[in-house]
Order: C-alpha cells, then structure tokens, then sequence
C-alpha cells in the first residue's frame, strides 16, 4: 500500500500559518458579531428598563442577553445597570455609555443601508420615462452629473408617448416619467422642473434663416415640418387660426429627430422647444413674432408607488440650471 507523501519542513510551517491566519480570521468576525450584538442588547434593555422584555425585543433568550451584557459590562470596566424591582436602571457609567454606543449602532446601521444601496443600484437601473417631445439635451447632461456621483448606478432611459408613459408609471415599469403632459395631482407627484419655450428652425440655406424673428403669416407661407404629438401643436394652429392663417405641413413625423433632420436639409421649417434644439452650426433658431408659445415639464411619480431615494437625486439634477 503506496504511503502518503511526507510534507517538507517549509509546507508544515506554511500550513501552520494558514490555520493560525483562518482562526484568527474567524475570532475576529465572532467577537466584532458578538460586540455589535452586546451593543444592540444594550440598547434594548435601555429602552425597555427591563431584561426580560428586552429580550423578547431582540428575539433572544434572556440568559443570552444577560451574558452579553456581562461580557460588555466586563469590558468596559464596570456595572451598566442596577437591578431593581421595577426592572433596572443606568448606572452613571451606563449613562456615559448610552449615546456613545447609540452612535455607534446608527453608523453601523447607515453603513449596513448604504451597502445595500450600493448593491441594489448595481442590479436594479433605474427606469426613466421620457415623452417624446421631451428635449435630450438637459436630460443627458443630468444624467451625466448623476452617474458621476453614483457610478455603480444604471439607468433605464425609455422614450415614448405620454399615454403610455403614464400608463407604465402605473404599471411600476418607471421610477419617474419626464412629461410636458398635464395629469392629476390625485395620481401623481408632480416635481415642476423647468419651463421652456418655442423657436422656429431651419437650415443655414433656408430663406428664413437671416431673421431675428418669424410672424405667423410668414409662418402660414412657410413648408412646415409638423410634429402631431407636440403639446404646442394645437396653440399654434389655434393662434393661427384667429389671425386667418392656416399651417401647411410638408412633412410630418412623430421623431423629433427626423424632422431636425429634414429642417438640416432645407426641406422646411420645425417648431422646437428650447432644450430639443441642437447645437447645430448647420441650423438657426429664430423667435415667433407675437406669439409666446411655452410649456412647463415636470417629473411624474405614482403616488401608490414607493419613491427610490437615487430616483429624487436624479429628479434634482434634471432640475438644476
């Protein structure tokens, strides 16, 4: 029978070693266990004045909680509390100690918290609605500001209707939606987070383009590049219509980009709201004379839905200037 190789003199000290750095290890995370436990156990009979009903609190036997309190007790040097037949109270050094070791249970509770976060934020993005009529550009840059902050956090950006963006913040599939659209203050949480209003844009070539400012009968004779989703749409076309002016759409599309697209190309003009306009050296943005066309857009929260706290961080820096 084949015998077991002996172990040279080196790899008995290396085995050594490593049973010595394991059992340390595991001493260490027992006794930190332990001490958090004393210190949580401490707290319960603080509050409870009373052994027995700080157990049944901390769901442990009270023989246990005894121990660990004697063993705090051992510790620190001295009684924390004195027995007596209403229950028991602090000593002078249990006083001292009470909101020292307070403190060192909320840090250690935050800590444990803001681990979870972290982890959570790793795993679950957050899902951002975002209305199709909705400018890029402010929302980009804070995301961008926000995932510096919190880089371990993925964001979910989802563009859509506003019918059915609402639908999915009911739904749960959002955390918050970005929307011009007006909705119930019943259903939602509203955060206003900026107002914006509207520019003409056409191309460099376009005949327009040298104005400082476009009136609605130039408008009227202008090849429109219509946008049918557009919360301005109907001001616009109502504005017009008390001056006897009637819009004539060339073109129409429910993609923001495509129609700054054709407006590059010189095929026509597209009303934009301020944040959706690109900072194109290809294109010119000009005012509408006697018309102020604005909107406000605001991030939509469902009020039967429990708000993330990295979902506000975000709703704040989409805010910001």
């Amino acid at each position: 029978m084949p015998q077991a190789p002996i172990p040279n003199f080196y790899s008995l000290i290396d085995m050594g070693y490593r049973s010595w750095f394991e059992g340390l290890n595991r001493d260490v995370t027992e006794n930190a266990a332990m001490e958090m436990n004393q210190i949580r156990y401490f707290l319960a009979v603080c509050q409870y004045r009373n052994f027995t009903h700080a157990a049944s609190a901390s769901n442990v036997s009270q023989p246990s909680l005894t121990t660990a309190i004697k063993k705090l007790e051992h510790e620190l040097g001295g009684d924390l509390f004195v027995r007596d037949r209403a229950g028991c109270r602090l000593t002078a050094l249990g006083k001292l100690m009470q909101p020292r070791l307070q403190k060192a249970h909320d840090e250690t509770q935050a800590a444990k918290a803001e681990a979870v976060r972290h982890t959570r934020l790793e795993r679950v993005p957050i899902s951002v609605g975002v209305g199709e009529t909705i400018g890029h550009n402010r929302i980009s840059a804070a995301v961008e500001r926000f995932r510096t902050r919190l880089p371990q956090a993925e964001i979910e950006l989802i563009v859509a209707s506003a019918s059915k963006l609402l639908a999915g913040l009911r739904e749960g599939e959002f955390d918050v939606v970005v929307t011009a659209a007006t909705v119930s203050e019943d259903l939602y949480r509203i955060d206003q987070l900026y107002d914006e209003s509207y520019k003409v844009v056409v191309s460099k070539s376009h005949p327009l383009s040298g104005r400082n400012a476009i009136s609605l009968s130039t408008l009227a004779e202008t090849d429109m590049l219509d946008q049918p989703n557009c919360e301005m749409r109907d001001a616009l076309h109502r504005a017009c219509a008390d001056q006897g002016h009637e819009i004539y759409a060339a073109y129409r599309s429910n993609r923001v980009d495509w129609l700054v697209e054709l407006a590059r190309q010189g095929l026509g003009a597209v009303i934009l709201p301020t944040t959706a306009i690109p900072a194109d050296r290809g294109l010119v943005s000009i005012l509408i004379d006697g018309l102020e066309i604005s909107r406000t857009v605001s991030a939509l929260r469902y009020r039967h839905q429990t708000t993330r706290p990295e979902t506000n961080d975000l709703i704040r820096e989409i805010a910001r200037v």
